[in-house]
């Protein structure tokens, strides 16, 4: 426990989608200072303002979850935003964290840095044997940028800092904005929305044919916590639970869970990203002793139980 006791916390994106629940376990684990910028405060693509949040946070430790994210429309709609937003962000963190003798820097990475091609499972060797999916490989390559910064900087300057690959992530208080949310949201939104208008089908982007792999968001909190305090490599490590399914069997699932009984629809004049997913997590396990515990199905229904709450008291 005196790992996290004894030590200053600053966690980027600290309260947002997988932020709240890094923040609840960083408190389990006997964590009693940590700073969340608020992003009503920090605008984190400005230099003066990182700056300013280190001078006010302090931190032994930053764990950086800031991040500007979406679907795969919202991804074909700010290619250019997406890659600066996400590339300042990170690379300016990170060298103020160096500059000011930072103990330990974690960097969240995402899926999408892999090769559109990647054999499945994805192996953290393959990451460079490719270029990543077309619709989301400028927000990829930007986070990918941050593991080519933490290797340079560790090997240069001896800064610890390490590089988390996270598979798709889902459940309770996760992001309903048709705009810009990822599948598993979107699909429970179009499932109640048809059910209150009477509506007999929904409509789904691409074939179905594509697969994903998706992990329980408070799995995934549990992973970067273990890696802040167990973890200090240079290669990047998998977060993920280790299996596939196909957007077609998710969407029949999730309308069974949201009792839609209508028909599904798709759409296959949209694109379907990249073809397959699927994370080897051996190496979590066997470096920090990560295992994904939610089950599928569970994780689905608390998600969809969440949503249904919330849009009552709407």
């Amino acid at each position: 426990m005196s790992y996290f006791s004894e030590r200053r916390f600053c966690v980027t994106g600290g309260a947002g989608f997988l932020g709240r629940f890094v923040i609840e376990k960083l408190k389990k684990r006997g964590a009693k200072d940590i700073y969340v910028p608020e992003i009503e405060r920090y605008d984190l693509r400005d230099l003066a303002t990182i700056k300013r949040m280190y001078d006010e946070s302090k931190p032994d430790v930053v764990i950086n979850l800031a991040a500007v994210v979406g679907g795969i429309g919202a991804n074909r709609e700010n290619p250019g935003s997406f890659f600066y937003d996400n590339l300042i962000m990170g690379v300016q963190l990170m060298e103020q964290a160096r500059l000011r003798g930072v103990e330990k820097f974690v960097a969240i990475g995402t899926i999408c840095c892999y090769p559109k091609f990647t054999p499945v499972p994805f192996k953290e060797e393959d990451l460079w044997n490719g270029y990543p999916e077309e619709t989301n490989a400028p927000y990829g390559l930007a986070k990918k940028m941050l593991l080519v910064q933490s290797q340079a900087y560790r090997q240069q300057y001896g800064f610890n800092s390490i590089f988390l690959l996270p598979v798709n992530l889902y459940g309770p208080g996760d992001n309903f904005n048709p705009a810009s949310s990822h599948v598993i949201p979107a699909l429970i939104k179009k499932c109640f929305d048809a059910k209150e208008k009477g509506k007999k089908e929904i409509v789904v982007w691409g074939t179905g044919k594509a697969t994903r792999e998706f992990l329980y968001v408070e799995d995934c909190a549990k992973a970067i916590v273990l890696a802040t305090e167990r973890y200090d490599k240079s290669e990047p490590v998998n977060i993920g639970a280790g299996f596939e399914i196909s957007i077609e069997e998710l969407s029949k699932k999730i309308a069974k869970l949201c009792e839609f009984e209508g028909n599904i629809v798709w759409d296959s004049s949209k694109p379907d990203g990249q073809p397959r997913r699927c994370l080897d997590t051996h190496k979590a396990e066997r470096e920090y002793g990560f295992e994904a515990h939610t089950g599928f199905e569970e994780g689905l229904r608390r998600t969809i139980e969440c949503y249904k709450i919330n849009r009552q008291h709407k």
